[in-house]
């Protein structure tokens, strides 16, 4: 089994799970450093309308007006306290953020963090976020299109020009840059429908599947994907995917980190480059993250080895 397999653990930037300490959530980060994940992936809503009960993939995590820290602005807390640990989102709704601002913000974090950042982008579920910002929610789609392009072209052209139909700008300077020549890796979430495999071979480094596929479904696009790269003569071997474990519970009804571990192997098969689970199933708040940390790791470790 691949030894470049990752290890990603979901933090929860949301709620009452770290009991409102935003500035102790660092410590959450330096202890995933510490115990050597390899990903922590942070999550996104701008502002939350009233009506959670239209969230498709079963109860909303929270009400409406809990916390929502802005994940780049708690990542960059968390860059300063680590040294290895990458730094993504998983996702971000890009087309919230003006491209040329999202260009910046994300290379000076990269540069901050010495090249670790990695944007899981999509365009969100929730039409309230857009028209609270004046954005059209019809043309969400050709704006989160238009909106990666062009930070792919601000992070490696100086200066940078493109033109789209939502997005245009003619020899402007954005500067720094990150610290990848290709810039900061996209990784282009939600359903393998054709715009989104057009996003990922014109922009992406990455695919982060829908909530709730199978790992046979996984499969499956995972090889369309490789198989569009290879057509637009890119390299399907690059492809980064953030595969989730399926959850498993133990006999009482608990969730079993071991269990659900088990079933690592299978996902890495499937095509995932980075394994991920999220901590708050399995831990109650931040107290028990690095005993948490540190089993995950020696659990996945003992799985990718084959021991």
């Amino acid at each position: 089994m691949s030894t470049d397999v990752q290890l990603s653990i979901g933090l929860p930037n949301f709620g009452s799970w770290p009991a409102g300490d935003w500035r102790g959530f660092t410590d959450v980060g330096r202890a995933a450093d510490d115990a050597g994940i390899d990903r922590i992936v942070l999550v996104d809503h701008v502002v939350m309308g009233p009506n959670t009960q239209n969230y498709s993939w079963g109860r909303f995590p929270t009400p409406p007006e809990a916390d929502w820290p802005e994940p780049l602005t708690l990542l960059a807390a968390i860059a300063a306290v680590t040294s290895r640990v990458r730094l993504a989102t998983g996702i971000l709704v890009a087309p919230l953020r003006g491209a040329t601002l999202l260009a910046k913000t994300a290379a000076t974090l990269d540069r901050l963090s010495g090249g670790r950042l990695e944007l899981g982008v999509a365009a969100g579920w929730q039409r309230e976020e857009y028209d609270a910002a004046g954005i059209d929610w019809d043309n969400r789609g050709r704006l989160l299109t238009d909106t990666l392009a062009a930070c792919k072209a601000l992070w490696t052209d100086l200066p940078a020009s493109f033109a789209s139909e939502t997005v245009n700008f003619t020899d402007v300077y954005c500067a720094p840059r990150p610290v990848r020549p290709g810039g900061v890796p996209l990784w282009i979430g939600g359903t393998l429908n054709a715009r989104n495999l057009a996003r990922i071979v014109r922009s992406g480094d990455g695919w982060i599947p829908i909530m709730g596929l199978s790992t046979a479904d996984m499969a499956r696009d995972v090889a369309r994907i490789r198989t569009a790269l290879a057509d637009a003569g890119r390299d399907p071997g690059a492809l980064r995917v953030q595969g989730p474990l399926p959850l498993v519970k133990d006999d009482a009804g608990r969730f079993d980190l071991a269990r659900t571990m088990a079933g690592a192997p299978e996902v890495i098969a499937a095509g995932a480059t980075a394994v991920h689970l999220p901590i708050q199933v399995f831990c109650a708040g931040p107290e028990g993250a690095p005993a948490f940390f540190a089993e995950a790791r020696k659990a996945f470790d003992k799985v990718v080895s084959g021991v």
